[in-house]
Formats: C-alpha cells, sequence, structure tokens
C-alpha cells in the first residue's frame, strides 16, 4: 500500500470515528505517535491525514494541547450566542446557484425582527452533515431551517434530527424533505414542473427528447418523474438510453463525459434535452458545442429553476422557475412562528409547495422535421 493509498486509509477510520460517534466534538484524539502504532504507518503519513482532515473542518488543533474532533463548539455548549436569538441555516451548497438567492430572502426576514443566522454547508455528503448538525447542537440554535442531504436515501443522521426534536428545537425543510421524518417543508411542484419542462417540447413537436436527472435527491427523482410522465401522456416511446442520471459526485466530475458519450453512442439523436437544473443545461450545452450540434437549431435545451445562468446572452435558457428568496422568507417566517410559538406547530402544518413557471427563451423551438437524425 502506497503512502497515499495509507493515508487515505488514516483519514477515512478518523472519519468513521466521527460518524459512528466514537469520538464527539470537542475530544481529543490519539496522539500521532499513537496513531502510526495503531494504523502501522508513519508518523508523516498520520501527519498529512492530520493535516488534510483539519482543512476539511473534522478535526482542529489547539496550540500546545493536542487534535480534537470537530470544531472547537463543545466549550461553548449550553450557552447561547450572540443576543440569544440565532437561526442555523443549513443548506448543500452556500456560494452558489440559487442559495445565496435564498439565504438572502431568509436574512432580510430574519435580521429585520433581531434575528442572528448561522450559516453551515454539507456538501450534499452525509458526513459532513452530521458535523454541520452537532456544530448548530453546540450552538444552541432556537431553529434550524435545513436543505437535506442526498434526500432520496436513507439518512444515517436520524438521531440527530431526533435529538433535535428532543431539545423541542423546530425545524423546516426546504426543496426536498426527509419523508422519514414527516417534517414541514417547503418546495417546488417539481413533478409538474418537470411535466411542463417536456410537455412545452411535446408541444414544438419533439418525440426524441432525452432527460438527464440527478438520483440521489429528491429534486431529480420528482422532475424525472414529470418527465416520464409527460412521455406516457402523449404515448411516446420512451426508450431507456433518453433517461440518463446521475450523483452528486458525478455532477462535479464526470457529468461532462457522460453526456458526450450518451449522445455520441447514439444513431438516432434526440432533438431535445430536458435537464436536472440550469447548471446541467449549461454543462450540456458545452457538449453540444464540442459536438458541432447549436441550439435550438439542433437541439432545444429547457433547464430548471431560472438561475442568472439561464439568462445569459451566451445561452438564454427556457426553463422553470424557482421561487428563491420568496421561499427564505416563507422559511423565516415559519421557524420564528415556531420558535417564538405564536403561530404555527409545524409537526401539524401543511407543506408550502410553490407552483413552477415556465419561463420561455429562444432555447427551443419547433422541431426540424428535415433534420437528419442520424449523428
Amino acid at each position: 500500500m502506497g503512502r497515499h493509498s495509507k493515508k487515505v486509509m488514516v483519514m477515512e477510520s478518523i472519519k468513521d470515528w466521527v460518524i459512528n460517534g466514537r469520538v464527539k466534538p470537542g475530544d481529543r484524539i490519539y496522539s500521532e505517535y499513537e496513531l502510526s502504532k495503531l494504523f502501522d504507518v508513519s508518523r508523516h503519513t498520520v501527519r498529512l491525514a492530520i493535516g488534510e482532515l483539519v482543512d476539511e473542518g473534522w478535526l482542529y488543533r489547539e496550540q500546545g494541547v493536542g487534535t480534537f474532533c470537530g470544531e472547537p463548539f463543545a466549550s461553548r455548549k449550553g450557552q447561547k450566542i450572540a443576543n440569544g436569538k440565532n437561526i442555523g441555516v443549513m443548506t448543500t451548497y452556500l456560494s452558489d446557484y440559487i442559495f445565496p438567492s435564498i439565504i438572502r430572502g431568509m436574512e432580510t426576514y430574519l435580521t429585520e425582527r433581531g434575528y442572528s443566522l448561522t450559516l453551515v454547508c454539507t456538501e450534499n455528503d452525509h458526513a459532513k452533515e452530521r458535523l454541520c448538525i452537532r456544530k448548530l447542537l453546540d450552538l444552541n440554535v432556537d431553529g434550524l431551517i435545513l436543505e437535506p442531504t442526498k434526500s432520496s436515501h436513507f439518512n444515517p443522521n436520524l438521531d440527530y434530527y431526533l435529538e433535535l426534536e428532543e431539545r423541542h428545537i423546530p425545524y423546516v425543510m426546504i426543496n426536498q424533505y426527509y419523508s422519514q421524518l414527516s417534517p414541514f417543508y417547503l418546495i417546488m411542484d417539481d413533478v409538474k414542473g418537470g411535466y411542463m419542462a417536456t410537455d412545452h417540447l411535446i408541444q414544438l413537436g419533439h418525440e426524441t427528447i432525452l432527460g438527464l436527472f440527478q438520483s440521489d435527491d429528491l429534486q431529480g427523482v420528482h422532475r424525472m418523474q414529470g418527465f416520464l410522465q409527460a412521455l406516457r401522456n402523449e404515448r411516446l416511446t420512451i426508450a431507456p438510453e433518453l433517461v440518463v442520471t446521475f450523483t452528486t459526485e458525478e455532477l462535479h466530475a464526470g457529468l461532462e463525459e457522460k453526456i458526450l458519450n450518451t449522445l455520441t453512442n447514439r444513431k438516432n439523436m434526440p432533438t431535445a434535452i430536458v435537464c436536472y437544473n440550469d447548471y446541467v443545461a449549461v454543462i450540456v450545452h458545452k457538449v453540444l458545442q464540442k459536438l458541432h450540434l447549436s441550439v435550438p437549431e439542433d437541439i432545444s435545451l429547457v433547464g430548471f429553476d431560472d438561475t442568472a445562468l439561464a439568462d445569459s446572452p451566451n445561452l438564454p435558457l427556457t426553463t422553470i422557475a424557482h421561487p428563491k428568496s420568496h421561499m427564505g422568507i416563507d422559511a423565516a417566517r415559519r421557524i420564528i412562528a415556531a420558535v417564538e410559538g405564536k403561530e404555527y406547530n409545524l409537526s401539524l402544518d401543511d407543506p408550502i409547495i410553490y407552483e413552477p413557471e415556465l419561463v420561455i427563451r429562444s432555447s427551443t423551438d419547433v422541431v426540424k422535421k428535415n433534420r437528419s437524425a442520424v449523428f
């Protein structure tokens, strides 16, 4: 086993300790010498592994004292932060796509009412989600607004959500939800949105339509469901190779190649593509350019969420609008009402489901009947 493999082995083992609760935030971990003996690796390998775990937030160091699990939140456990009115906001990503707009909506509503925000990011990873919830629990937040991580899978952090309930800390979920918890949630009607996006193409005469959907979150599953419903409703053939799924990991590494392989390995090209979101549509557009195919002359393209990407002059994208800041405001309103016990019992409330809206731009057009279907 090479040094890199040994380093990864040490890192994964320590991560398992954290995830499984063998060590908790604030606990001191073994010394470099003890870890080198435990894993039968050099101290240099241990030092490299610890360094990366510190960079990723799994561990932290205190000079002259040692290395500890997580961030040093344990010393503040049991104390309210700031003015005692704090809402935790946990999203899969903080700095890109629709999340800044959602967070701005929350922040506007919360700060006007004297609340502060603590922002954490899971990067759509269950292990990091566990660390994030632990952080928020240790900070004694008054309530939590969260976007679930890989919501189409069973959540291994169920115990932490039950701990939130045991402490009477209300939480609401946005964009997706964990069905096993029956939470209060705010989502767009993604099934209907997927249907509308696909039906728009069908009405333009497209029959061979490719669908690209993320499979490890409910948004992707529901958008795919709407896609299939629209095709079935028109009794169009659903070729298996025209329904392509990908994971979070593939979205950030490998999706472009997967799309390229899907398109180049077909004799009959699709005349239109429905994308999981606008970001994926931009990736598809890049692949189409490599294949010397134009949008919409050769292939029509539909995105989802109506982000800034969709309004680009390089690719004016037909898409489905997402409520964004409106969702953030509604989530903040509900969580404050629950915290203050004035208006809502979240466990009894019906979810908020936003109606999708089709935004038509120039990435879609009627199918060219005389276009050669052979690539």
